[in-house]
């Protein structure tokens, strides 16, 4: 998908703020989507991500989800979550000017990255972790629309991001953005009005992507527009070997038969409980800690060599 605008700002372009004179220092292009490009920025030596929209009303319909989360965040005390910095206006290469909004910057990789880096072991605690975003999100009355792969970060010790909040819905709206192998619409199993079920049934896509993503695109590509079905699905997640244990699961989700995004990361806790799925991940240990076990282990190998050649 592109955007409106086609220029692309170089490192080190300088993106002044026209109301509150904020000072942003490209670094590199991160992603871009169907509104808007999102840029890398430095600034008073902290790193951000700024995006740049290419309609002002469409950009303000994520600040008002990012607003709403940061105030509901507030409420419940909770520290490090999702924020907002500046948002702004500046003048582009065009001459024209262009909205934009300045989050803080998620360090991580993809979804599917970091699965194939720490392994399929972390699936059950990451996708348990993203079931917990969503459901802050959906309980602040919103969903996510376009839930997939390329929208969920994971950075240290397994802690999923959600990133793009282009296709953040109002609940009772028809979803902004999405995806169409994420759809329900698109499997006919329900409609584009944005609720808590929806968010779930790209979920449970986004599960059988992550394991079988050969047979899903051989299987969409395969069906007619009105023989796609949420039951091609669970039969595809049935016959998988890593899929088998969460059939009953994914299949919930895919008739949209949870209650709400909480219920569903409840029950996915309950099966983590039951299987002990997830017990055998080990956090990498941080940065730090390794700088002082590496430091340790020099000055004790020291303190050894000396013994022994006093000894001798």
């Amino acid at each position: 998908m592109t955007t409106s605008f086609e220029w692309t700002l170089p490192r080190g372009t300088i993106i002044r703020g026209k109301w509150k004179q904020g000072n942003y220092r490209v670094e590199r292009l991160l992603g871009e989507g169907a509104n808007g490009k999102v840029f890398l920025v430095e600034r008073q030596r902290e790193l951000y991500a700024l995006k740049i929209g290419s309609d002002t009303v469409d950009l303000q319909s994520e600040v008002n989800v990012l607003q709403t989360i940061s105030k509901q965040k507030q409420k419940q005390g909770t520290k490090g979550g999702l924020f907002l910095v500046d948002v702004d206006d500046f003048r582009g290469a065009d001459g024209k000017e262009h909205p934009f909004y300045v989050m803080r910057y998620i360090k991580g990789m993809t979804l599917a990255d970091y699965l194939g880096k720490q392994g399929k072991e972390w699936f059950p605690v990451v996708a348990f972790n993203l079931l917990g975003k969503l459901a802050e999100l959906n309980e602040a009355g919103w969903t996510f629309g376009d839930l997939k792969v390329g929208n969920v970060l994971v950075g240290d010790y397994g802690r999923p991001e959600l990133v793009d909040y282009g296709g953040a819905t109002a609940f009772g709206k028809g979803v902004r953005q999405f995806t169409e192998i994420y759809d329900r619409g698109y499997w006919n199993a329900g409609t584009r009005t944005a609720d808590e079920q929806y968010d779930l049934f790209s979920f449970a896509v986004l599960c059988i992507q992550l394991h079988e993503n050969r047979r899903l695109a051989q299987l969409s590509a395969g069906l007619l527009p009105q023989t796609r079905t949420p039951d091609e699905l669970a039969k595809l997640a049935a016959t998988s070997a890593a899929l088998k244990p969460l059939s009953g699961w994914l299949r919930k989700a895919l008739y949209g038969e949870f209650a709400s995004a909480r219920e569903a990361a409840a029950a996915w806790q309950q099966w983590m409980h039951r299987s002990g799925a997830g017990k055998s991940v080990s956090a990498p240990a941080p940065r730090w800690m390794k700088g002082l076990f590496a430091a340790s282990a020099a000055v004790l190998a020291t303190t050894i060599y000396w013994l022994l050649r006093g000894a001798s």
